[in-house]
């Protein structure tokens, strides 16, 4: 762990959070429930000085955490990483409009946006989306009030400049994608983004606005289970018959025997570290 990174700890339980550097300030951020901007799920996301964070979480097969003279066994942690709020604010704003068929939508206030329920952390936001959805929306201004529409020309121009941008860097991050065509590389990019859009209508409108292909993510995650699950019977069915193969006639295979009373090394050595600890 760099010296810039930071562990933020929240309640009895001790719920480890690692901020990336840069990212956390000085001030306790706090633990925000809002709707996953694809799969519509409630999600946990960190909110510190003005930046929204998303949490992964991340477990290694050994590991435990020192806390003073106390161990504790878990050794997972959430990292918290930058998000952008548009992506998340967006199917806010797509609802908040209530738009129907070709009609344009109503104009509304960040207060009233906002309000979602049963996610007050929205609520929080309020500071943040004044900064930041103006890029996607039209404005108006009525004295000292100001109101928010969606639009569908600037949300697509905000994701294509998105695309572009990730293809430009994925070269960078890894050789493979500098051995392929740029088309390729765009569609991986819209690919990547897409897993914060939906696929009605903003997933499917990139596409079509950038002249590529739309490819069903779903289809694609299907077909990939599809194909593990045949590898899978036909190593099975290789295997079973590379045994029958080395069986011979008239003898018995014999198989292996697991000594009396024996233990399994890493039981004895947990066991043992938790006397002396």
């Amino acid at each position: 762990m760099s010296s810039s990174s930071t562990v933020w700890w929240e309640g009895a339980e001790k719920t480890r959070v690692l901020i990336a550097p840069g990212c956390g300030g000085n001030k306790p951020g706090e633990l925000l429930t809002l709707r996953h901007p694809k799969s519509e799920n409630g999600t946990c996301y960190f909110f510190s000085n003005g930046m929204l964070q998303e949490l992964q979480w991340f477990k290694q097969s050994y590991g435990s955490w020192l806390l003073g003279d106390y161990i504790s066994e878990d050794g997972s942690l959430y990292m918290a990483t930058p998000v952008d709020p548009v992506f998340i604010l967006l199917p806010i704003f797509d609802e908040a409009r209530m738009k129907k068929g070709e009609d344009l939508g109503k104009f509304r206030q960040l207060d009233e946006i906002l309000f979602v329920e049963g996610y007050p952390g929205y609520q929080q936001l309020l500071p943040v989306a004044e900064k930041c959805m103006d890029i996607v929306c039209q404005t108006q201004e009525v004295g000292s009030m100001k109101f928010y529409r969606l639009d569908n020309s600037k949300v697509l121009a905000w994701l294509s400049c998105k695309a572009y941008c990730l293809r430009r860097t994925l070269p960078e991050l890894d050789k493979n994608y500098a051995a392929q065509d740029e088309k390729q590389t765009l569609v991986d990019a819209v690919s990547i983004v897409g897993e914060y859009l939906r696929t009605e209508p903003w997933l499917k409108l990139l596409y079509d606005h950038l002249g590529l292909e739309f490819v069903d993510p779903t289809m694609k995650e299907t077909n990939m289970e599809n194909l593990s699950t045949a590898n899978e019977n036909n190593t099975s069915s290789s295997n079973s018959l590379q045994e029958k193969a080395k069986k011979k006639p008239g003898k018995q295979t014999k198989q292996a025997q697991v000594e009396t009373g024996s233990k399994n090394i890493r039981d004895m050595f947990s066991r043992a570290c938790k006397k002396k600890c």
